[in-house]
């Protein structure tokens, strides 16, 4: 029967497990520098493509109303029309009544279309004031689109050229923290992502430099460092959680006890002389 992923993940001894996970994090952190070079442009970018969008629309919104107000105004207009050809009717059926209460009548209705009428000139001449007032509102707003338009375009342009010059790098980065990845076991690899998540730096794996941890740098125990270099099983700082290696996997031999008191008394000389 053959092994499963998971199987074959399980029995990577552990000595390659934190190489893997180092190899990933020296890939992840130069994918977080082009990150950084990229820097705010996306969000920015991002931003400006809302905020013209939503300019678009409140433009588009206020053309509808414009429309809908002069649709309103022919309404009235033509309400206008009724009412003056309504008067001339009752006006020429005033000279034909036989009573009082007829010729009354038809006054009461005359005097009632020209209240529409003048009603109507009065909605006719809030609506036009509305349009104008719309209007500006549009040519303002216009004006501030096409600033913004311009600017997105100018933050596009610098995006897709950082973008161009970075992306073949981190495409080679990104196949490369693949093969990373499928050396470690995903509860290992969920760790990792999670303390990569809540620590500023982005550094979830760190050497020992100098008996400390190379990310909080408080000191390690010699037990414990004695541990880490036996690279028998995976250890984290007790302060601050991030995974520890032994420094002579990045390549970088620590100094020796003798070599880093030598420093040290180096550095008191140097200071007596300048006294």
């Amino acid at each position: 029967m053959s092994k499963s992923k998971v199987d074959e993940k399980a029995e990577i001894p552990v000595e390659e497990k934190l190489k893997a996970l180092f190899e990933l994090q020296q890939i992840d952190s130069k994918i977080d520098k082009i990150k950084i070079i990229r820097g705010e442009l996306p969000l920015e970018v991002r931003d400006l493509e809302d905020v013209v969008a939503g300019m678009e629309t409140r433009v588009n919104n206020f053309n509808e109303e414009i429309k809908n107000l002069e649709t309103y105004i022919t309404e009235k207009k033509n309400a206008m029309k009724d009412s003056g050809a309504a008067i001339k009717k009752y006006e020429a059926q005033q000279s034909k009544v036989r009573n009082n209460r007829e010729y009354d009548s038809l006054s009461k209705e005359i005097e009632y279309q020209n209240l529409e009428t003048q009603l109507s000139e009065k909605k006719i001449k809030e609506a036009k004031a509305n349009i104008a007032s719309k209007q500006e509102i549009i040519e303002g707003s216009v004006e501030e689109l096409k600033g913004r338009k311009k600017d997105l375009k100018v933050k596009k342009e610098e995006l897709d050229e950082i973008i161009e010059e970075t992306q073949k790098e981190e495409d080679g980065l990104l196949k490369k923290s693949k093969i990373a990845q499928d050396k470690i076991e995903d509860r290992l690899l969920n760790a990792y992502g999670r303390i990569r998540s809540n620590v500023r730096n982005g550094l979830a794996v760190v050497t020992v430099q100098r008996d400390a941890c190379g990310g909080c740098f408080n000191k390690i125990p010699p037990q414990r460092q004695l541990d880490i270099r036996m690279h028998k099983k995976i250890i984290v700082c007790e302060h601050c959680g991030r995974i520890l290696v032994d420094a002579s996997m990045s390549g970088v031999i620590p100094p020796s006890p003798e070599e880093d008191n030598k420093d040290k008394a180096d550095k008191k000389t140097r200071l007596k002389a300048k006294v």
